[in-house]
């Protein structure tokens, strides 16, 4: 396994990763409309290019190939964290997440949150991260739910 920081030339790969990562989601947590409105993101919207950008990230490749990836953007935000399908459940996400909660505590950080979906929700609870609130939004006329997540990474 190798762990690295993302550069702009991930960029494509990246967005192929999400792409595996939403369309691999169990069809009974989110529908064939739910995945087609989602995954569509990482094309129609410019958020995400601006969190592989102006964001900070990491990976993780398994011989050469890119499986998973987490950025945060703005600093104190986790952006984006996906993981291909065949490699979700196999630690790859905690990994991810223990290097941007450390970095964050590098520069100083009092804490972070991001919208957890109805599938990473449990890998934060996991990892001692609060439920704020469930919201739902609206995905190119599409209704999903999220949970509004925060944790406190200050070292006193």
């Amino acid at each position: 396994m190798n762990l690295r920081q993302i550069t702009i030339k991930d960029q494509l790969v990246l967005k192929k990763v999400y792409f595996d990562s939403i369309q691999s989601l169990d069809e009974k947590i989110y529908s064939k409309e739910q995945k087609r409105a989602w995954s569509s993101q990482a094309w129609n919207n410019p958020n995400f290019d601006k969190s592989i950008i102006k964001g900070k990230g990491w990976l993780i490749s398994e011989q050469g190939v890119i499986i998973a990836f987490a950025t945060r953007y703005p600093t104190d935000r986790i952006a984006l964290f996906y993981c291909k399908g065949k490699f979700q459940r196999k630690g790859y996400g905690s990994k991810l997440l223990h290097k941007l909660e450390d970095a964050a505590k590098k520069e100083g950080l009092e804490s972070l949150y991001t919208e957890a979906s109805l599938i990473s929700y449990e890998l934060f609870l996991k990892n001692k991260w609060e439920i704020i609130r469930k919201e739902k939004v609206i995905i190119n006329n599409i209704f999903f739910e999220r949970y509004k997540m925060t944790k406190i990474i200050k070292i006193n």
